[in-house]
């Protein structure tokens, strides 16, 4: 007879397992924020805050909770990678208004790669799927294309360029098979020359957050124009709704 041949477990059921805790710990939260009237209003109440862009808003929301500042700063750099579709410089330069340009860089670098971890670990749990009904299909197709373009220096690349999506690149990094720690290390080195400008810029020269946004919001457009543009002179269709299949011709 022959041995019994060992059953390998399936590795997507391994993947549910082993993130099990951390899914669980984010389904606890949301139900508080269902449940909990006082949470769910401090959430809202700091996710309008960070929809409007007032960085001096944001500075006085932090420095509201007395010692917990350095903490709600932290987290709501980690909600605004989940939930506010803004760049995170913004608390950047909150920081570096309520805490100084050490410190408040400090503490940036420290929220922004807390949030990157989750970004990155949340992909790597819900696989694709998820992941692109959370960011958008066009995003993560935006990422794809910048990581076959730069391989390994996708993460340093991107962290050095401004303009691009840091908690784009952080979920769709989930989805390569790039080690955690090398993300990491990128990550860090790549934001911390900006992160520090910014930081000095709230610091010392806060009236220049409307004009870094004015440029952020122009560069996007111009982005956008173009790739509509190239795309009609190439002859293909722009994607700005779902076309219906057209019936096809019976000979």
């Amino acid at each position: 007879m022959r041995p019994e041949q060992e059953v390998k477990p399936d590795p997507r059921t391994l993947r549910w397992i082993r993130f099990a805790p951390a899914l669980a710990a984010l389904a606890a939260l949301g139900l508080v924020y269902l449940f909990s009237a006082g949470f769910r209003s401090e959430v809202n109440q700091a996710a309008a805050i960070l929809s409007r862009g007032d960085v001096a808003a944001l500075r006085d929301y932090i420095l509201s909770f007395g010692a917990w500042g350095p903490l709600v700063s932290v987290l709501l750099m980690v909600l605004q990678a989940l939930a506010a579709p803004l760049p995170a410089f913004l608390l950047a330069f909150a920081n570096g208004l309520a805490f100084g340009v050490f410190w408040g860089g400090m503490l940036s670098i420290a929220g922004a790669t807390l949030a990157a971890a989750v970004c990155f670990w949340l992909a790597r749990a819900l696989g694709r799927g998820p992941v692109e009904a959370l960011i958008g299909g066009a995003g993560l197709e935006s990422a794809d294309r910048w990581f076959l373009r730069w391989g390994a220096y996708a993460i340093l690349t991107a962290r050095l360029v401004p303009i691009l999506s840091f908690d784009v690149i952080s979920f769709a990094a989930g989805l390569t098979r790039i080690r955690f720690w090398a993300f990491m290390v990128a990550t860090v080195v790549g934001m911390t020359p900006a992160t520090f400008v910014y930081s000095y810029l709230g610091g010392y020269a806060p009236q220049y957050v409307n004009v870094l946004l004015a440029v952020f919001g122009a560069v996007i457009a111009g982005t956008v124009i173009a790739a509509v543009v190239q795309r009609r002179r190439q002859g293909k269709p722009v994607p700005l709704a779902e076309e219906e299949p057209r019936p096809r011709r019976v000979r």
